[in-house]
C-alpha cells in the first residue's frame, strides 16, 4: 500500500506496518515484518483475549469478584476496577470512575492464573497465540505491559479480531462495545476524555478527541496503543485492521504521525474497493 509509505518520513530508527483486511488478507507492509519489537500496553489486547477465551471455558465468569473489593472480572478488563495506574491502591469505588490501571491487568493475570492453575503467561500462550500461529511472540512478565511480538504475529491476531475463530462472535462483539458507558476518565497521552469509552480490554474510539486513530477512523474502531511507540486498531466499518510498531517510546511525535498514517490507509482501502 502506497500510504503505508508514510511511515519512511517518522523518526524513529526503526518501524514495521501491516493493514489486514476483513477477509484475513494482507492488504500491504512496510518494514521488518518479523522484527521483534517490546509491545508496552498493546500487550493488553492479547492479555484480554486470552481472559475471554477463560470466560468462554468456563474458568473465570465475568462477574465473579477480582481484584478490590466490589471489583469483578469485567472491571478488570474494562479499568473501572478503581485501582490506580501502576500500584496495588484503590483510588475509586469500582464501577464510578475509567481509571486506566496496568495494576488491573495484572490482578487480572493472577486471577486467571489462580483459577486455571496455570501462570498466565503459559495461558496466554497456550490459549492465544500457539493456536494463531504466534511463534515470535512472548509474555515474559506484566500482562499490561511486557508482551513482544512482531508485525507478522499482530496481524495474525488482527484477522482473528476481524473475523474470530478462537473466541465466539458474541464474545468478541460484546468486548469490543462499551462497557460501564458515560463514565469518565483519562486517555494516557492524550488528556481526560469525556466519557473515555472502553470495552473489555479493547479502547473504544467513540467520538473521543484528540485521539491516536484517524478523522476517518468510525466510532466502532476499537484497539490499543502502547507507550513503546506500538499501535493496533480494527475498524469493523472499513473492514481492516493496522499495526505499526517502533523503537520509539510514544510522544509528541506519535500524536502527529499516526492519525494521518490511518486516515491514508482508510483512504486507499475505499478507493480500492
Amino acid at each position: 500500500m502506497e500510504s503505508l509509505r508514510m511511515i519512511e518520513n517518522w523518526p524513529v530508527p526503526t518501524a514495521a506496518a501491516a493493514v489486514v483486511r476483513a477477509d484475513g488478507t494482507t492488504a500491504g507492509t512496510y518494514g521488518p515484518q518479523e522484527h521483534r519489537f517490546p509491545l508496552a500496553s498493546v500487550t493488553k489486547p492479547l492479555a484480554a483475549y486470552a481472559a475471554l477465551l477463560a470466560v468462554e471455558e468456563g474458568a473465570v465468569e465475568l462477574d465473579e469478584p477480582a481484584g478490590p473489593a466490589g471489583s469483578t472480572v469485567r472491571h478488570l478488563l474494562a479499568h473501572t476496577s478503581g485501582l490506580a495506574f501502576d500500584e496495588d491502591r484503590l483510588m475509586a469505588e469500582p464501577g464510578t470512575r475509567r481509571i486506566y490501571s496496568n495494576a488491573g491487568f495484572e490482578a487480572l493475570g493472577d486471577h486467571i492464573a489462580k483459577a486455571t492453575d496455570i501462570p498466565f503467561p503459559q495461558y496466554v500462550r497456550e490459549a492465544v497465540f500457539e493456536p494463531l500461529g504466534m511463534t515470535a511472540t512472548d509474555l515474559p512478565g506484566s500482562p499490561a505491559k511486557d508482551g513482544v511480538s512482531t508485525v507478522a504475529d499482530l496481524t495474525r491476531f488482527a484477522a482473528e479480531l476481524l473475523a474470530p475463530r478462537l473466541l465466539a462472535p458474541q464474545t468478541l462483539a460484546e468486548a469490543t462495545s462499551v462497557v460501564f458507558p458515560g463514565l469518565t476518565g483519562v486517555l494516557p497521552g492524550y488528556g481526560h476524555q469525556k466519557p473515555n469509552d472502553w470495552g473489555l480490554g479493547f479502547e473504544i474510539r467513540d467520538s473521543k478527541e484528540p485521539h491516536w486513530t484517524g478523522a476517518t477512523s468510525s466510532p466502532r474502531t476499537f484497539g490499543h496503543f502502547g507507550q513503546s511507540g506500538t499501535f493496533l486498531w480494527v475498524d469493523p466499518d472499513a473492514g481492516a485492521a493496522c499495526v505499526a510498531l517502533t523503537d520509539r517510546a510514544f510522544g509528541p511525535w506519535a500524536i502527529e504521525s499516526w492519525p494521518p498514517l490511518t486516515d491514508a490507509v482508510i483512504t486507499e482501502l475505499r478507493a480500492e474497493a
